[in-house]
């Protein structure tokens, strides 16, 4: 009886096969971060593997961690990572030629989530090694557009921390100046997502990149409205916006549009500071955390956020159940055709 040969993959014509990998690649490397116990995977670790993935292309990387935080004016990323042993960092990668168009992606990456003082119950907590979803993702999408040579000058902003329970933690009701000036009264510290960011989105903008991005596993609200397969986009372009929804849809790693309703703004607004990071009642969560986001966005700067879940409930077939890079193929797709 004659053996048979082992099965083998062919690849259609006109299919780029380096291009497939490096996708494959970006996925695997997101999902096994977002499934890393936190235990393994701190600030410090987290940022090893962003200096690993840049060594491998050839990218910059500089670290700001601890009290330097403070020193170098990052006060929201110091003041939520703070009560950790394990200091928090902002991770900053630089790739490609000045010249080119600038793509600046921003990822939320806090390793473990207690809720800080505002303490998560056990349910709610357990699957917080996965707030780092966002960091994972974009860090993904980096891999891919390096491979690939994207022609644009790209930079990857993360920061990480630990939102821990310390004599030290940061409290309700705190006021914080934050990176761009505004004031901030912690409403709760298990809004802590959009406080490390919008001190790295005020960084992002230095620069003024062509485009901006950021991924977060942000608001519970947004699986409430969507549900765990759909991320949440908000888009302060509507051309973009429509772009990317179809080229999620093309592409099967969709996302959908949910609108910057202006008229919730005056839900973040504090008697004693410019803004309240956690408006009392949760109507419209995920809408009002954008909301918060947008108010360290300049109005020129053309702007995406993605709410996600970084997460697979069930298993599908290619999709394992854990960690999920959602939207990871669908932002490369349109970067790619937006930049060439």
């Amino acid at each position: 009886q004659r053996k048979a040969e082992p099965a083998t993959l062919e690849a259609p014509a006109g299919i780029d096969i380096a291009e497939a990998q490096a996708l494959a690649d970006a996925l695997a490397m997101a999902r096994d971060l977002i499934d890393t116990p936190a235990e393994d995977l701190g600030p410090a670790e987290l940022a090893d593997i962003a200096k690993d993935i840049a060594q491998r292309h050839g990218a910059v990387v500089s670290l700001t961690s601890g009290a330097e935080l403070l020193a170098q004016n990052y006060p929201m990323i110091h003041a939520v990572g703070r009560a950790s042993h394990r200091p928090p960092c902002l991770i900053d990668i630089r790739w490609g030629e000045v010249s080119r168009p600038k793509v600046t992606l921003v990822g939320k990456g806090v390793c473990f989530d207690t809720g800080g003082l505002d303490l998560k119950p056990s349910g709610a907590m357990k699957l917080m090694k996965k707030d780092m979803g966002g960091a994972a993702t974009v860090l993904g999408l980096a891999h891919a557009l390096m491979a690939a040579k994207a022609p644009i000058c790209l930079r990857v902003l993360v920061p990480a921390v630990d939102n821990a329970v310390a004599g030290d933690a940061f409290r309700p009701m705190d006021i914080f100046k934050t990176r761009k000036g505004l004031t901030v009264e912690i409403g709760n510290t298990d809004a802590e997502g959009r406080l490390i960011l919008c001190d790295a989105l005020a960084e992002a903008q230095g620069e003024e990149p062509e485009l901006l991005i950021d991924m977060a596993t942000l608001t519970g609200a947004a699986r409430v409205a969507l549900g765990g397969e759909l991320p949440a986009l908000f888009c302060n372009d509507d051309t973009i916006a429509e772009e990317l929804v179809k080229t999620g849809m093309d592409e099967a790693d969709p996302m959908w549009r949910l609108p910057l309703w202006p008229n919730y703004k005056k839900l973040l607004k504090s008697r004693l500071a410019d803004l309240n990071n956690a408006p009392e009642g949760g109507m419209a969560g995920a809408i009002t955390a954008a909301l918060f986001l947008e108010a360290f966005i300049e109005p020129k700067t053309k702007w995406v956020h993605i709410d996600t879940w970084a997460w697979t409930g069930r298993a599908k077939p290619g999709r394992p159940e854990g960690g999920e890079g959602l939207c990871l193929r669908a932002l490369y797709r349109y970067l790619r055709k937006r930049y060439g």
